[in-house]
């Protein structure tokens, strides 16, 4: 059969996706005990609360993230976010942070999702996560522009190199709509080729971001 790999970090109360954005509170908007004055004997519901910035755990950039003309998440079109060809394409094993364009040169990423394993997952939820991830350079976003990907993610704390306040890889993804997942993770548990992406934000008007339940459909064994 078929089989799901879960791409997604769990949202949890009080977790930290990045430095200088609130994490989320979660609480009851109506309790299991409070619903029982309000429904037949036996019978209980629990409705939850969540108070949250649109970048937490693992969520999806749409180009109104960066741009004020650009495609807001319920312009997307589903094409651009599920059922996606997918390749992984693993960091280059040597000093530095930066991925260039040449972890990527050679390949087929016309339409594809193109997902960047770094590792750098493994340190989520620790101090570590915040310092020194591995990013893309902007030669690197150009070539998979130009290559025609339809989608980029990573397993890392920004796709961009976050040390000044300039993004060229998120501008040069966003300004051709390709859109941008980021904090991923599990993506040593899937395959460099040979399967299925998929990463949907809510349908939300005038919004850029939002998390996803991200996972990678292989094919049957």
């Amino acid at each position: 059969m078929s089989r799901l790999i879960d791409l997604s970090h769990t949202v949890e109360h009080g977790m930290v996706t990045y430095r200088g954005l609130p994490a989320p509170l979660i609480c009851d908007f109506l309790s299991r005990e409070d619903s029982r004055r309000l429904y037949a004997t036996g019978t209980e519901f629990h409705i939850g609360k969540i108070e949250m910035v649109a970048n937490t755990g693992t969520y999806l950039d749409s180009p109104f993230h960066r741009y004020a003309d650009g495609k807001d998440l319920s312009q997307l079109p589903l094409e651009s976010v599920a059922d996606l060809d997918a390749i992984v394409v693993r960091a280059p094993d040597e000093p530095g942070r930066s991925i260039d364009a040449g972890a990527f040169r050679g390949l087929d990423l016309r339409g594809k999702a193109v997902l960047v394993h770094t590792g750098w997952s493994r340190h989520w939820r620790t101090d570590q996560y915040f310092e020194g991830h591995s990013f893309l350079t902007a030669e690197a976003a150009a070539l998979l522009r130009d290559e025609g990907a339809a989608l980029v993610g990573i397993d890392s704390l920004n796709i961009d190199d976050n040390s000044s306040g300039e993004r060229p890889v998120h501008s040069t993804l966003l300004r051709h709509d390709i859109p941008i997942v980021e904090h991923m993770t599990n993506l040593d548990q899937v395959p460099d080729s040979g399967f299925r992406f998929h990463a949907v934000p809510v349908k939300v008007k005038n919004f850029g971001t939002f998390p996803v339940r991200a996972f990678a459909l292989l094919p049957e064994r």
